[in-house]
């Protein structure tokens, strides 16, 4: 949570610091910290307890750590260098222990004076600095430390610093060290005090949390480890309620507008497209369609989220949507993320709804409406019938990208909107295409990676949720593989052998690399993890679709039909490719990740992900999803160079092991850090989630939900709470509150 009135006052001043002015503009730099309830509101990440060593075995490589340990031993030598041609330079090596792992540090020059003197065998201190290796052995070079005296050692002080059972580590930085930032706090932590606090008096009461104040003591000072555990449980209901009445106000304010209730006539276009159906919907496609048409009945705006499954049927379950707000004389719009995807929903609606797409007036006796496609890159002459048959109603449904939100675009009736993956999104987009209708139009958010029940409460709170779980009939299990390409050559090899079958077998196959190539920068991979320094894939750009392409047509695939696919060709020829592709005219679509979602060739039955550890885990499972949509079953290969013993090679068979996009979801949530979870990560701004973690507070944010709902739905204005308002106006800042709809 962001701080509250009283804690304004800046840390940095041009007359007066709170702080000496060098801190304060680390902070402010550095850390993001500008005033005092900024410092106030940044926890310690964990506790030393005095007396307790640190497993020293644990510590990251290129991290900057902080850690408490004892000196083992501590040596001088001399030696010669440039510098010091006489053997007159000095180096001094002290090893520190937790009693099972062992560290050294290194000091050189000038600095080895101070050290030498203060670091004595038995002596306790903190050390902070960046873990490497040298001789195959972890070292901290330079490190700043702290000596941790007995109390009353060296005054009033050391005293007041360390009086408690507790030494808090704080997140920190090369330039501040945790200490610092302590000492920082504890010049700061008299202003606790005057916290307003957000949460109602009878929510805190009845569920015997901390008041404010005393929570911000007992999370930066606390004498015992039950009071971090009362701190940490007050602090997570601040954060999860104040983000759950940012969400409440939206929905009570969306349920004020007005809206056209859309209902399906009996024998309209709808029951038309469902007659002509060559199979049956699941359960789940006509439950969720069931709570989508109660929506639209209603007169103010649906706002739904649909996610499901990869491959579950969501745009299914949206056309039906936009059938029946076309039955009711209204139209339909489709925004797409990318102009791949576009094309795609528009060849693969039209060839769904057939002769019903190929109508004329809206409302006609033989049910038809037209279906337009509108991106940027069309030519004049289209993009001007498209325009017209929008304005004039001719169109009732329209599939588009961001062309679609451009003031030029007038639209006769606008009643649905539906978004696909609404992440790539902004609000200002999304509100804009809103705009067009002649009252709010309802809309539809579909997302094609499953989300945990809790971040859709919380990154989609403003949502009510649909979640399809079922795969239609006929769709095919995918078996997924690691191909260790470093320890196991020849299983690369035999990956191509196996697309070889699958294309001899009447079958067509993807291969997705992580970067176009060409003269695109090497480093600029996408949606991949950051992997351990000094790996081999490191030391190598990604693997590019250019250069993969060429690899393979003249290599292990030479005879096959390859074909390349990225977002920086021309959108004709995108098109033609893909048109090709679905055709069965290609054998092997080398493409980008420009394949994610949507793209639908049921005869593709492999996929060979290049440099797997380069993406995320959703991004896996979504490009996973484009094979095994057909009767035969699916293979997917995740090629990739990292060691048995990385982290990335975990995540790679964590993916292999469950095609369950909700369990991968949660896995992906854990490895990542919150901010990315509520898009602040990409905004460059500080998570708001400091305490709450999303996956292990489902219960909090459960509780904090239903509270807001019926707090909000008594008192919309925060008339009687004014702590809670200060709370909200710095939680939605303009950046955050954007990041917050979007999603």
């Amino acid at each position: 949570m962001d701080p509250v009135p009283a804690l304004e006052e800046p840390l940095k001043q041009p007359l007066k610091s709170v702080l000496g002015p060098a801190t304060a503009k680390v902070m402010a730099e550095h850390l993001g910290l500008h005033t005092v309830g900024d410092l106030l509101h940044h926890y310690p990440r964990r506790y030393e307890e005095r007396g307790q060593l640190t497993h020293l075995a644990d510590l990251p490589m290129d991290e900057h750590v902080t850690v408490v340990a004892q000196v083992a031993d501590a040596r001088l030598h001399t030696f010669a260098s440039a510098k010091a041609p006489r053997g007159k330079g000095q180096r001094l090596e002290v090893t520190i222990t937790d009693g099972s792992g062992r560290l050294q540090l290194v000091f050189f020059g000038n600095g080895v004076h101070k050290p030498h003197k203060e670091l004595l065998p038995g002596t306790r201190a903190l050390f902070a600095g960046k873990v490497s290796v040298f001789n195959r052995r972890l070292q901290l070079a330079h490190p700043a430390y702290e000596l941790l005296r007995g109390d009353g050692e060296d005054g009033e002080e050391a005293v007041e610093t360390w009086a408690g059972a507790l030494i808090p580590l704080y997140p920190a930085t090369a330039k501040l060290e945790s200490w610092k930032i302590g000492k920082a706090v504890q010049t700061v932590l008299p202003s606790a005090g005057e916290a307003l606090d957000p949460l109602p008096d009878t929510l805190r009461a009845g569920r015997g949390l901390l008041p404010l104040p005393e929570a911000l003591l007992k999370i930066h000072r606390p004498h015992t480890r039950a009071d971090v555990a009362d701190a940490r449980a007050r602090l997570k209901w601040d954060e999860a309620f104040v983000l759950q009445v940012a969400l409440a106000r939206r929905r009570h304010a969306d349920s004020q507008l007005a809206a056209v209730p859309r209902v399906p006539a009996p024998d309209g276009i709808l029951a038309a497209f469902d007659d002509r159906l060559p199979f049956t919907l699941t359960e789940g496609q006509l439950k969720v369609s069931q709570e989508i048409f109660a929506d639209l009945a209603t007169d103010h705006p649906m706002h739904r989220l649909l996610q499901g499954e990869v491959g579950s049927g969501k745009t299914m379950v949206a056309l039906r949507a936009m059938l029946a707000v076309v039955d009711s004389g209204g139209q339909a719009a489709l925004l797409a993320p990318t102009e791949v995807l576009a094309q795609q929903h528009h060849r693969s609606i039209t060839e769904m709804m057939g002769e019903l797409a190929e109508g004329g007036m809206l409302g006609g006796a033989d049910h038809a409406t037209k279906v337009v496609l509108l991106t940027g890159s069309m030519g004049t002459a289209a993009r001007r019938r498209a325009l017209l048959d929008l304005a004039t109603g001719e169109a009732g449904i329209v599939i588009g990208t961001h062309a679609l939100i451009e003031d030029r675009v007038q639209f006769h009736d606008l009643g649905l909107v539906v978004v696909d993956e609404q992440h790539r999104f902004g609000v200002e987009q999304r509100d804009a295409l809103r705009g067009k209708g002649k009252q709010p139009p309802h809309l539809l958010v579909m997302t094609a990676t499953p989300i945990p029940r809790t971040v859709a409460m919380t990154v989609f709170g403003d949502l009510e949720t649909s979640v399809l779980d079922q795969l239609p009939a006929g769709r095919s299990p995918i078996a997924t593989h690691v191909v260790p390409a470093a320890d196991k050559p020849h299983f690369l090899a035999r990956a191509w052998e196996r697309v070889r079958e699958e294309v001899a077998g009447g079958h067509q196959a993807y291969v997705v690399c992580p970067r176009i190539g060409d003269d695109e920068e090497a480093g600029a991979g996408k949606g991949g993890a950051k992997k351990p320094a000094g790996d081999e894939a490191d030391r190598r750009p990604p693997l590019a679709v250019l250069e993969v392409a060429a690899d393979l047509a003249r290599g292990p695939l030479q005879g096959l039909t390859v074909e390349v696919l990225h977002g920086r060709m021309h959108p004709d020829d995108k098109d033609a490719v893909m048109r090709r592709f679905a055709a069965g005219e290609t054998n092997v679509l080398v493409a980008t990740t420009v394949i994610e979602v949507g793209v639908n060739v049921p005869n593709a039955t492999a996929m060979v992900i290049m440099d797997a550890d380069r993406f995320g885990v959703s991004q896996l499972h979504q490009l996973r999803g484009r094979v095994g949509r057909g009767s035969a079953p699916g293979l997917c290969l995740l090629v990739t160079e990292m060691p048995e013993a990385a982290d990335a090679r975990r995540r790679l068979d964590a993916v292999a092991a469950t095609l369950d996009g909700f369990e991968l979801s949660r896995i992906d949530l854990e490895q990542r850090r919150e901010g990315d979870v509520l898009g602040q990560a990409q905004s460059g701004a500080r998570s708001s989630l400091r305490v709450l973690a999303v996956i292990e507070d489902e219960e909090v944010i459960a509780e904090a939900r239903q509270e807001a709902t019926a707090l909000v739905a008594t008192d919309p204005g925060l008339e009687r709470l004014p702590g809670l308002r200060t709370a909200l106006d710095a939680l939605l800042d303009e950046e955050r509150e954007q990041y917050l709809e979007k999603g």
